[in-house]
């Protein structure tokens, strides 16, 4: 579970998150909003490259904001960016091996964790090829796998199927419903595509000029007036 508790985020004048209370069970959960809501600025909170002017996140128990955010990677914190962070020039095995160095898993298990994180995304390509070579699909389940290896608690996944054609993005949100059964981590996804957010997410939680303005089962919450009004733009 993530527990926030009046978290505040201030850029100069611009309040990005305010006052935020906010619950996150285990499962994969739902984050949506219009552009500009704070939902990129909660994941930068919990990975540790924004502080919060106030506010509390635990997750789990522990106190997320107390760590630095090299330890909270170690931790188990993970996330998928909308810029694709795999290296180009490196294999897929590669790739994810860089990220598992840096978790609490044993060298030991290192090609066991990594393999068996490719082939949890069922990417369709051997483990030595070049990242480069790979389709936009493709790569996007490299930055799943390398978000899943070694043990993570909280995965946080930022559009990861954006632009994306429908059989792609379908196969990707079956990825993205098994994480929790798969790792035992919590994920949170980011998302404008209510048929993935729907196919994946347990609960959604809506963001609004960086307020909440409602949480619950994810069906309910998308027939929410307030959410009709603020997110699809319809009254």
């Amino acid at each position: 579970m993530i527990e926030v508790a009046g978290l505040t985020v201030r850029y100069g004048g611009v309040t990005s998150l305010d006052d935020l209370h906010l619950e996150f069970e285990q499962g994969t959960c739902g984050l949506i909003g219009p552009n500009g809501a704070g939902k990129t600025t909660f994941f930068n909170v919990l990975s540790g490259f924004v502080r919060p002017a106030e506010g509390t996140v635990r997750a789990f128990g522990v106190d997320l904001l107390s760590m630095a955010h090299f330890r909270r990677a170690r931790w188990g914190v993970r996330r998928t960016f909308q810029t694709e962070q795999a290296i180009e020039e490196l294999s897929v095995f590669d790739n994810v091996a860089m990220v598992h160095e840096h978790s609490w898993a044993g060298a030991g298990a290192r090609r066991r964790d990594v393999l068996d994180a490719i082939a949890f995304t069922g990417l369709d390509a051997a483990p030595d090829t070049k990242v480069r070579t790979l389709g936009a699909g493709q790569r996007r389940l490299v930055e799943v796998a390398r978000a899943v290896v070694g043990r993570p608690k909280v995965v946080l996944l930022d559009e990861p199927a954006a632009g994306l054609p429908d059989e792609e993005t379908r196969h990707l949100g079956e990825v993205i419903r098994r994480i929790p059964e798969h790792t035992g981590a919590l994920a949170i996804l980011v998302d404008h595509d209510m048929s993935l957010v729907s196919a994946c997410c347990q609960t959604t939680a809506v963001l609004d000029f960086g307020k909440l303005i409602a949480s619950g089962p994810t069906a309910a919450v998308l027939r929410n007036d307030d959410v009709i009004r603020a997110y699809l733009g319809v009254a």
